[in-house]
C-alpha cells in the first residue's frame, strides 16, 4: 500500500504542476493526510485529522482540494444511505465494493474476484457491456451482531432487521389482541419502517403490520441468522398461491393419520389454493389432488417457502 501511495503523490505532483494549481504545496499535504486514512472520511473528518497533525486549513480549501482530488482521479465521492457525504482513495486498477453496518455505520471494503466475474457474465446473457458498477451490501457487522444476539425490546429494532418474537410481556388483553393481529411468539418478522416515536411497520409471511408504541415495547425479539431465516414456517402461514416443501408432519393419533392420508407426507410439495371466506378451512393441492384442512391442522406442518412469490395454479 505504501508503494501505491508513494506513486499516487508522484502523479499527483505531475498533474498539479502541469496544471498550474494553485496552493501546490498544501493540497499536497492534504493529500498526504488523506492517503494516510484508511477508511472513508467526511471534510469534517479530514480537517480534524488534519489539525492534529498540525496543518489546520479551512472547510473551504479542504472541500476544494477534495473536489481537485475527485476531479483528477485520486479520490471518489461516496453517499451512503445514511446521507453523509464521504471520501475514499481511488487507486487505478483497483476495484472494491462495501459492506456498510446499519448500526455502528462502519463501512468495510472487500473484493471478491468470482463476483466480479459472475455480474459480467450476467451482463452478457442479457448482450450489456459493463462499464463501471457499484456494490452495497447493508447489514450488521460482528461487532455489532456480539450485541444484538441478545433479546430485546420490539421497539429499539432498526429497519432492516429481521427478528424472531421469543417473548411478550403485555397483559390478556394485549396477548388477545396480537394473536387477533396474526402474531405469535416465535415467528419471524422484519422491521420494515420503526421512527421510535410512534408506530412501527413491520412484515411477517409477505404481510404488513402496524404496531403502537406501546404494543412494540411489550414484545420482544431475538436477532435472526441468515441461516435461521429459511428454517420451516407453519403450513398455514402460506398465503393464497403460495407453495413449499413438506418438511416435518406433526400431531398424533386420528389427526396425524388423517393428515398423511391425505397424501401430506415429508417431501410433497404443497399449494395453498384458497382459504374460505372465515380463513378456515384452506384448500391445498398436494400431488396433483385437491384436498381441505383446517388451519389447526395446517399448524402441525412445517414446510420449507423459498419466497413471497406465489404460484399460478392453472
Amino acid at each position: 500500500m505504501k508503494q501505491i501511495h508513494r506513486q499516487e503523490k508522484e502523479q499527483f505532483k505531475k498533474l498539479f504542476k502541469q496544471e498550474k494549481v494553485d496552493r501546490f504545496n498544501d493540497r499536497l499535504r492534504v493529500l498526504e493526510v488523506f492517503l494516510q486514512i484508511e477508511r472513508h472520511v467526511t471534510i469534517s473528518e479530514l480537517a480534524d485529522t488534519l489539525q492534529k497533525s498540525n496543518s489546520p486549513y479551512d472547510i473551504a480549501f479542504i472541500r476544494e482540494t477534495l473536489k481537485l482530488l475527485c476531479r483528477f482521479g485520486f479520490a471518489r465521492q461516496r453517499r451512503f444511505d445514511d446521507g453523509h457525504v464521504r471520501y475514499e482513495h481511488r487507486h487505478i486498477g483497483h476495484h472494491h465494493d462495501h459492506m456498510v453496518c446499519t448500526r455502528c455505520g462502519e463501512i468495510i471494503e472487500f473484493h471478491d474476484e468470482e463476483l466480479e466475474e459472475m455480474q459480467i457474465r450476467i451482463a452478457a446473457r442479457q448482450g450489456f457491456h459493463v462499464l463501471q458498477h457499484k456494490m452495497e451490501l447493508y447489514g450488521i457487522c460482528s461487532e455489532c451482531s456480539k450485541i444484538n444476539d441478545q433479546p430485546t425490546p420490539l421497539i429499539t429494532a432498526k429497519p432492516g432487521d429481521r427478528l424472531k418474537i421469543v417473548d411478550f410481556s403485555g397483559g390478556a388483553e394485549a396477548r388477545m389482541r396480537l394473536l387477533s393481529m396474526g402474531l405469535r411468539i416465535g415467528d419471524t418478522i422484519e422491521i420494515i419502517t420503526n421512527q421510535g416515536r410512534g408506530q412501527m411497520v413491520i412484515a411477517l409471511d409477505c404481510k404488513r403490520y402496524v404496531l403502537g408504541k406501546g404494543l412494540a415495547r411489550k414484545l420482544v425479539a431475538e436477532r435472526v441468522s441468515e441461516t435461521a431465516q429459511k428454517e420451516p414456517v407453519r403450513l398455514s402461514r402460506l398465503q393464497e398461491g403460495e407453495a413449499g416443501i413438506i418438511v416435518q408432519v406433526g400431531g398424533n393419533g386420528a389427526i396425524r393419520r388423517r393428515i398423511l392420508e391425505m397424501g401430506i407426507t415429508k417431501g410433497s410439495e404443497v399449494v395453498v389454493e384458497k382459504y374460505a371466506p372465515l380463513k378456515d378451512p384452506m384448500e391445498l393441492v398436494v400431488r396433483g389432488y385437491h384436498v381441505s384442512l383446517r388451519v389447526e391442522e395446517a399448524d402441525l406442518i412445517l414446510v420449507n417457502k423459498d419466497s413471497c412469490r406465489g404460484r399460478d395454479l392453472a
